[in-house]
């Protein structure tokens, strides 16, 4: 306890100042319930002899994080208007919040990553506050990498096995040429490809097999290469053929402005990068009405009711946020969602209520075989 005190007292001390450098070379405990805050950079060349805590960036100088030892915390939060550097790894065993600021690490350097360990949570990512670089999963079987470049909060969520290790960071960058890889040349590809992104593509590492769900935005560009939303596919660069091939889209939702795909079962280390691309012959998709949905209890648009789903009863439906995170789904589903997400793991406070916004849902029906997808307005 006494280095913690020693610490937070030389932080304050030199408030309003041009702030030091910090080493540590040793013997630096945090213990539960402490709270310790960063204002200046950090080199760390020995372990925590305790990490338990909360470990904070703050002020508006830059900080470094360097050292010969990855920086082990458990719960972190960032709150700074500048970015935080990672010259060498930092790992949270706990929650890692976002509030403002980004952590950034220099992407040909996959080497240096934020690693949220085996129990290791985020709140709060957005546009102001994110993982601009490499983020890591330990041990974990559903993961919202937290990343994005310098202006946009782009998510890639990854479900499925038990993933040992799984390694993600985008780009928003033009895949034919690239800043940290070689070229991946979009005009090689299959003949039912009409097009490939050229916007923006993700890096996504793991050798279990997972579902990978993408979201695009109006930056993405999806009009360059597609007329509507049926022709939208998830693509990966092969490590085997050298080339783009389809991942398998199971499903998606929205429009040609915001929306998101979600790839049949992949092994990631399959393919080098991925992005979005378009059929040349789409797939039917049909797509409904927006919803309206206004759970007060005063017995008008408490639930949603989809009547195209009254005369199909074996029918699964899947209710999604905006950036592709599901929150509901119901098998033989005739009216029971009320604005409460089913699904846990990722939605906080889940129980009380989704929060107020725009819901995506896509519906597969067995007779007929068919897809349904639409807009969903959640009211609070």
């Amino acid at each position: 306890m006494r280095s913690i005190l020693f610490l937070v007292c030389m932080f304050l001390s030199v408030a309003g100042m041009a702030q030091p450098t910090l080493q540590h070379y040793g013997g630096m405990q945090l213990h539960e319930g402490a709270q310790m805050g960063l204002y200046g950079s950090f080199v760390n060349q020995a372990p925590f002899e305790q990490q338990a805590g909360l470990f904070g960036f703050y002020g508006n100088k830059e900080i470094r994080i360097s050292g010969d030892f990855a920086l082990i915390l458990s719960d972190v939060e960032i709150f700074r208007g500048p970015s935080v550097f990672l010259d060498q790894s930092v790992g949270v065993s706990g929650n890692l919040s976002f509030i403002d600021g980004d952590f950034r690490t220099d992407k040909t350097l996959p080497q240096i990553y934020i690693t949220l360990l085996q129990n290791a949570g985020t709140l709060g990512e957005s546009d102001v506050s994110k993982v601009n670089g490499y983020v890591t999963a330990i041990n974990q079987s559903r993961i919202v990498f937290p990343v994005g470049d310098a202006s946009q909060y782009r998510p890639l969520t990854l479900e499925g096995e038990v993933f040992p290790m799984a390694k993600c960071a985008y780009f928003r960058e033009d895949p034919n040429t690239p800043s940290a890889f070689p070229p991946f040349r979009t005009d090689l590809k299959p003949r039912t490809i009409e097009a490939v992104s050229t916007s923006e593509f993700w890096r996504l590492e793991g050798s279990s097999t997972g579902q990978v769900t993408l979201s695009w935005n109006p930056n993405s560009n999806l009009g360059s290469i597609a007329t509507n939303l049926s022709e939208i596919v998830l693509m990966g660069w092969s490590k085997i053929t050298d080339r783009w091939e389809p991942l398998g889209t199971q499903s998606v939702a929205g429009d040609l402005e915001n929306g998101f795909a979600i790839s049949e079962p992949i092994v990631p280390d399959t393919y080098e990068i991925l992005t979005f691309g378009s059929l040349a012959v789409p797939e039917e998709l049909l797509t409904l009405e927006n919803y309206y949905l206004s759970p007060n209890g005063d017995g008008i648009n408490d639930f949603l009711v989809i009547e195209a789903l009254e005369d199909s009863p074996n029918n699964t439906l899947q209710i999604f946020d905006r950036n592709g995170l599901k929150v509901f789904e119901q098998e033989n589903y005739r009216s029971g969602f009320g604005g409460v997400a089913n699904v846990d793991g990722l939605v906080i406070n889940a129980r009380k209520g989704l929060p107020e916004g725009v819901y995506y849902f896509v519906a597969t029906l067995q007779e007929p075989a068919v897809k349904l997808q639409g807009y969903l307005f959640l009211d609070r």
